[in-house]
């Protein structure tokens, strides 16, 4: 059986993972390098975002903001899906890039907002 922190640390490993790949697969086609692999690929780093944030989003603890951040990654994972899904949708244009950067900026504060809170808490 795996532990709460080796499940949480797997899960920021998979994070993690899965953002670089969606990184890289969203830098090639704003240098115009389109290939039809990459859609799968970015799909893929999205898909393991979206299971990692399910995986790691147990948060047993008594604050009920950090809880509804949580939330909001995951939120954010859906996003980034949502993204990919545009990418095979409208396979010609960059519409993709607005989930993306909706995604980016509900992880952005969602994670800072975490990490706030939590440094509250120690006090």
């Amino acid at each position: 059986m795996a532990t709460q922190d080796n499940k949480t640390t797997i899960s920021n490993l998979l994070v993690i993972v899965g953002l670089l790949i969606m990184l890289v697969m969203a830098i090639l086609p704003l240098l115009n390098i389109n290939l039809m692999w990459m859609r799968w690929a970015f799909a893929a780093g999205a898909a393991i975002v979206l299971v990692a944030r399910i995986m790691g989003a147990s948060y047993n603890g008594p604050v009920l903001r950090i809880k509804r951040l949580h939330r909001l990654l995951i939120l954010s994972a859906i996003l980034y899906c949502g993204s990919a899904a545009t990418m095979f949708y409208s396979p010609g244009t960059n519409d993709w890039i607005a989930f993306l950067l909706a995604g980016l900026v509900m992880q952005v504060y969602a994670s800072w907002m975490i990490d706030y809170e939590n440094k509250k808490q120690q006090k």
